[in-house]
This record gives structure tokens, C-alpha cells and sequence, in this order.
């Protein structure tokens, strides 16, 4: 029996007993933490059995797992957080990335809240009702990956699946206190997933533990026709080097507009992480707030033309903050939205070069611990701001890019987590994770699983 399948179930355990033991938890804590939208236990239940069977091997063989319900999961209707879409029919095959772990042995148990069609960073949702944060249930989980980030913290599931855009799964990470990873854009396929801004989207894995996270990674890469955006590159396999040692890398902490805004113990965890790195090396990544502006409004246009058939005939239907913010979308020049991608050109170029210095930049993933399910503002940087939009300050500037991100949790004994960005160059995912797990072995970064 893996080593996975005993994190998951305890003990050794084969495939049926973990999954059987996961049902059991999402029914006992779900309705506490509404992560789960849908819970597919008899597909679960066939699916084990087989594991079983064919005797899988392998880190994810028997490991129960959770997807945002953007993913296609076959007989169900890809709500993506929305009243809309399940009315859709049923999708008719699974996404690819279920479908890719599934080869790998990993369990599909059911579909994951979200913030609706993806716009929101705070796990609010009108329509299924809010994901709670497993830490403490008046608190946000940080959207718009909700569920995925809840459901790994509850203890329900050690692996979900999440989508970002400017931060949807490292903003989660860190108010859920989990790994996540945003891989770089076009590495893993979103074939069969509903978009929200086809030239900023990723999917990526979130989870308990960052050899379940490598595991997961691995099992999704590759080529797929199915995407255009995804590359066209082999297979390059993280987690056989992921305990390799870190000490020739070139270590730097972000400065300038990511040491300023935030509440002091955001930076106190970059600094942790800083020091347990030796890192003492300070970067600033050049119109990083040029950067995170222009990511607005791409994400706005790009993501408003998605949606205007259905603003024209079922604008009531919308949540309304969600519905508001398209309609803004829709009205900004296109010449606007063509200078910011002339720009994201420019700072891609700059970032570069910035890599050819340093192997791995710090930065915080959020400006603050998870705010309160009511609130609606926050201060940042003295002033008063609308939390929704707000709160992937830290993380835009760099999803812009397309860099890789493993989002690394500092969580302390009481009181509810934080994150910490560890930032790569292009496809280097495997620097991100080895310095995720480093932190890990070393008691730096740990998931603490709440007690629900």
C-alpha cells in the first residue's frame, strides 16, 4: 500500500477503505464548511474498487479527490459556481486533469463551491451559499477556488483541483492554510473546464502535503490537442528530485510593491520563510502595479465577452456584484485592453531578466488573514478598499506573467494561517516545489487540518 494511502486513511489501507473513510468525513463536516457542491459517492465507491483490482500503484493510487465545479465531471452539469450553467445539460466526459489522475489511481469524490464564473477572491457564493474557512467558520476561505481550499484544511479530501487567474488558488492556500500551485500558463491542459479569461487562466492542484502536490502535478502534464494554449512540451517529472538540496539556489525576497500596503503579519511571514532560506537578498519586480492594473483589465474584457448573451437574457440571474463587474468589462475600449497586453509583453521581457539574477522570489500571497464572511472592506495601505477585488493584490502581478507559484502555509498555533508566494521562472515548477517541500521537511510551512 502507498505511503499516500496511509496519509489518507490512517492506516494501510486499500483504496475502498480511504474513500470509504473520505464519504464519511464529507458528510460528517460538510455541512458545516459547504466545500462540496456535489458528491459523487457511488462513482467514488466503482472507482476504488477497481484501484483495488487492478492492484494501482503509485503516490496517488486510492487518494480521494475534489475539483472546482468548473472542471467537467462527467454526468453532472459544469455549474462553475453559477444559477446559469446547471441548466446546462450534463457534461458528457470528464475534464482531462480528472481524467489523467484518475489514470494514476486518485479517486474523483465529488465537485467543489467556488465564487461564481470565477470572479472573486473571497469564496462568497449567492447561489450555493458561502464556503466556510474550516479555521474558524465566520471567516472567509478566499476565493474563487473556495471549496478546493476548504475541503483539503477540513480534513475532507488530501487533493482538489483549483483554476487561477490573478490568484483563485493561492489566495485560498493561504486563508485555508494548505499548498497550492499555479503552475506556469499553458503547462496543464484546461481542456473540458469552463473558462473565465482564456489568456490568464490556469488549473493547478492544491493539497495537505507537497509530495501529494508534486504527485498530482506529474500525473497532469503533457501535451493536449483538446487545449490550444497548452504547450507542447514533454513530460518533466518533479517529484523524484523534490527532496534534492536547495543551497546553490539564488534566494530573494520581493520588495518595493510587495513589502508595502499589507498588515504587518503578511510581511512577518514572508520574513520567516526569508530566514529559514537564508535568503537576505531583496528584489523589486519592475510596474508591478502597471502589472496588476493591466491584469484587470484583461481579465475584465476578456471575461465580460464570455458572458454577453447570457447579461442580455439573464442578467437576473447573475450575482449581482459578479454581474456588475462584467458589464464594466464590457465597456472598456478595446484600444485599452490592447495597450495592456502590449505591456504584458514588456514586463514578461523585464521578469526575465530578473530570473537570469535570482532562481526563486518570495512574496506575501495575501494582504491579510482571512477577513470575516461580512466584510466588505479592508485597509490597505491606509486607505479603505472593497475586499472583493482587492484581495489578490500580491498575487496578480505575478499570475500576469504566467510564472510558477508554489503557495507555501504558515500556520501558527492559534489564530488563522497565512501564505507565502515561492515564485520561479517559467516552467521551473520543480525549484517551487523542492523549496515547498524543504520548508515542509523543516517544520517552516505545515497544513494545519482543522478541527471541524
Amino acid at each position: 500500500m502507498t505511503a499516500a494511502n496511509q496519509k489518507v486513511a490512517g492506516v494501510a489501507a486499500p483504496a475502498e477503505q480511504a474513500v470509504e473513510r473520505a464519504l464519511a468525513i464529507i458528510e460528517q463536516r460538510n455541512p458545516a464548511i459547504n466545500a462540496f457542491t456535489d458528491v459523487t459517492a457511488d462513482r467514488a465507491r466503482a472507482q476504488a474498487r477497481q484501484v483495488d483490482r487492478q492492484n494501482i500503484k503509485g503516490p496517488l493510487a486510492g487518494v480521494p479527490f475534489a475539483v472546482k465545479n468548473l472542471f467537467d465531471i462527467a454526468g453532472l452539469p459544469t455549474r462553475a459556481g453559477s444559477l446559469i450553467n446547471r441548466d446546462h445539460a450534463p457534461a458528457q466526459n470528464d475534464s482531462t486533469l480528472v481524467s489523467r489522475l484518475e489514470k494514476q489511481g486518485a479517486v474523483l469524490v465529488g465537485g467543489l463551491n467556488m465564487g461564481e464564473y470565477a470572479y472573486d477572491f473571497t469564496g462568497r457564493n449567492v447561489h450555493d451559499g458561502n464556503a466556510r474557512n474550516p479555521h474558524d467558520v465566520a471567516h472567509m476561505t478566499g476565493g474563487s477556488s473556495s471549496g478546493s481550499g476548504a475541503a483539503v484544511a477540513a480534513g475532507m479530501v488530501p487533493l482538489t483541483l483549483g483554476s487561477d487567474t490573478n490568484g483563485s488558488i493561492r489566495v485560498p492556500s493561504a486563508f485555508c492554510g494548505i499548498y497550492g500551485l499555479k503552475p506556469t500558463f499553458g503547462r496543464l491542459s484546461r481542456a473540458k473546464s469552463f473558462p473565465f479569461v482564456g489568456s490568464l487562466d490556469h488549473l493547478g492542484p492544491m493539497a495537505s502535503t507537497v509530495e501529494i502536490l508534486a504527485a498530482a502535478y506529474d500525473a497532469m502534464q503533457g501535451p493536449d490537442d483538446e487545449d490550444p494554449f497548452c504547450a507542447q512540451r514533454a513530460v518533466e517529472p518533479v517529484l523524484a528530485s523534490l527532496d534534492s538540496d536547495i543551497s546553490g539556489l539564488r534566494i530573494a525576497t520581493a520588495g518595493g510593491f510587495f513589502a508595502t500596503g499589507g498588515a504587518p503579519e503578511a510581511f512577518e511571514a514572508v520574513k520567516i520563510v526569508a530566514h529559514a532560506l537564508g535568503a537576505t537578498r531583496t528584489v523589486e519586480l519592475p510596474e508591478a502595479a502597471r502589472a496588476r492594473a493591466a491584469a484587470y483589465l484583461i481579465t475584465a474584457s476578456e471575461g465580460a465577452s464570455l458572458h454577453l448573451d447570457r447579461l442580455r437574457t439573464r442578467a437576473a440571474d447573475f450575482d449581482p456584484e459578479v454581474r456588475d463587474r462584467f458589464i464594466a468589462g464590457a465597456m472598456i475600449p478595446a484600444s485599452w485592453v490592447q495597450r495592456a497586453h502590449r505591456f504584458r509583453r514588456w514586463y514578461c521581457a523585464r521578469l526575465a531578466e530578473l530570473f537570469t539574477q535570482v532562481d526563486i522570489i518570495l512574496a506575501p500571497s495575501t494582504p491579510c488573514r482571512a477577513p470575516r464572511l461580512e466584510q466588505q472592506t479592508f485597509i490597505f495601505d491606509g486607505k479603505e478598499l472593497p475586499l472583493r477585488p482587492n484581495i489578490g493584490v500580491y498575487t496578480q502581478p505575478i499570475s500576469f506573467a504566467g510564472l510558477p507559484v508554489a503557495a507555501v502555509p504558515i500556520s501558527p498555533d492559534a489564530g488563522l494561517p497565512l501564505g507565502v508566494q515561492v515564485i520561479a521562472a517559467p516552467w521551473r515548477e520543480d525549484l517551487v516545489l523542492r523549496v515547498a517541500r524543504h520548508l515542509e521537511r523543516n517544520g517552516v510551512a505545515r497544513v494545519r487540518i482543522a478541527a471541524v
